[in-house]
């Protein structure tokens, strides 16, 4: 079942500043200050398994966001403002850097 509308707009409006997303295929790519993060898969927020989000995370549990993808970790607590704001901030230093963009030809 993909990810509603309403569903990414209150993953939003939880998240920090910073926090912004790409529609993909039905489902949505969390970026944190260009940095790609993480999704919201089937209506679950999944980030990058980091030290830091693992090491923030209670009884951290893993799910693939699809068939096919690696691992990703569930973030449960979705309305824990405070939270949200923490984590991906933490996450930053470890989130691999933005591949180049490709120059037209």
């Amino acid at each position: 079942m993909p990810t509603s509308k309403e569903y990414m707009d209150f993953i939003l409006e939880q998240c920090p500043e910073g926090v912004s997303c790409r529609a993909m295929m039905g489902e949505y790519v969390l970026y944190y200050r260009d940095k790609v993060a993480g999704g919201v898969y089937d209506e679950r927020l999944l980030v990058k398994p980091v030290e830091a989000a693992v090491s923030m995370t209670p009884d951290p549990r893993f799910e693939v966001p699809y068939p096919g993808a690696k691992e990703l970790l569930a973030v449960d607590n979705v309305d824990d403002r405070d939270f949200l704001a923490a984590l991906f901030p933490a996450m930053y230093d470890q989130l691999p850097a933005p591949k180049p963009k490709r120059k037209k030809a």
